[in-house]
């Protein structure tokens, strides 16, 4: 239950571009676990239609059932919502915020590389922190190839903020986890809100989608710990309400790796269908 004595509303947006594994199935239910007896809402991250297929949806739905779970209906995707993603990027342009890139991995990568640099690049949240080869483009250029990216310095001079903070309840409860403008600059940098063909990108995504449900407590792997400064600037300046954060521990295997969809032997519908029930893997999880 949130403060005050609200109920909390939760939820697990999985990629339907493999099948859930165990590590989902943690994140799943601790989402369901947090919300009880508040409500608990699945949604669908399917902006990568290259990777998405329907039968990872619809398994996706067959797993979680299985697990004991239930959610409200319709269920939200995120391909069924790029006007409301494009609106937000509008805003961000319009603050003058944003510009067009055209740098490919390559690119970046050879920029970083190059000895006049003189240091080792530095690693943010989304990999390789951007070195700003585009940042003197103008949105009136932008072309279809491009993708947007925020601009950080002028992100944080336009919010007045000498440092990003928010509270993790899970992490470091009742501590708050604080970075300076200038580290958030140097270390997050211009992070991408719209990728290539795509119209957007997890990020903002997550803040519009977060938002428009009225998420009260976003529950994710600590592995995103990192993102969420980029997601409280992004709700700052789409004066958007803040959700709290939980970011709970990952699942491992036995060689201390962490799960991905890749690793096919851990994947709930094999468990099921090898006879295991989820009153074990819920057990075997810690539930």
């Amino acid at each position: 239950m949130g403060c005050g004595g609200k109920l909390n509303r939760t939820r697990f947006a999985p990629s339907p571009t493999g099948p859930l594994h165990l590590g989902h199935a943690f994140a799943a239910l601790t989402a369901a676990r947090l919300a009880d007896p508040g409500q608990f809402l699945l949604r669908i991250e399917d902006i990568d239609q290259s990777r998405c297929r329907p039968e990872y949806e619809a398994l996706i739905a067959q797993d979680l059932r299985w697990l004991g779970l239930d959610w409200p209906q319709p269920v939200m995707r995120q391909s069924e919502r790029l006007p409301a993603y494009q609106a937000a990027l509008d805003r961000l342009a319009a603050l003058g915020l944003t510009y067009p890139c055209r740098c490919r991995r390559a690119d970046i990568r050879a920029a970083l590389s190059a000895p006049q640099e003189g240091a080792a690049p530095v690693i943010g949240p989304d990999g390789p922190v951007y070195p700003g080869t585009c940042r003197h483009r103008r949105m009136a250029d932008a072309g279809p190839d491009d993708a947007i990216r925020l601009n950080a310095a002028r992100a944080l001079d336009h919010l007045g903020l000498d440092e990003v903070a928010f509270h993790d309840e899970n992490v470091t409860p009742g501590l708050p986890h604080r970075l300076s403008a200038r580290d958030f600059v140097a270390g997050v940098g211009d992070i991408v809100l719209a990728r290539r063909g795509m119209g957007t990108s997890y990020h903002l995504s997550v803040v519009v989608d977060d938002a428009d449900q009225g998420i009260t407590l976003v529950t994710r792997g600590k592995d995103l710990l990192d993102s969420t400064w980029i997601h409280i600037i992004l709700q700052k300046l789409l004066e958007l309400p803040a959700p709290r954060y939980h970011h709970h521990r990952l699942i491992r295997d036995e060689h201390g790796k962490r799960l991905a969809k890749r690793d096919d032997a851990r994947a709930l519908r094999l468990f099921r269908d090898e006879g295991a029930s989820a009153a074990e893997i819920r057990q075997a999880l810690g539930f």
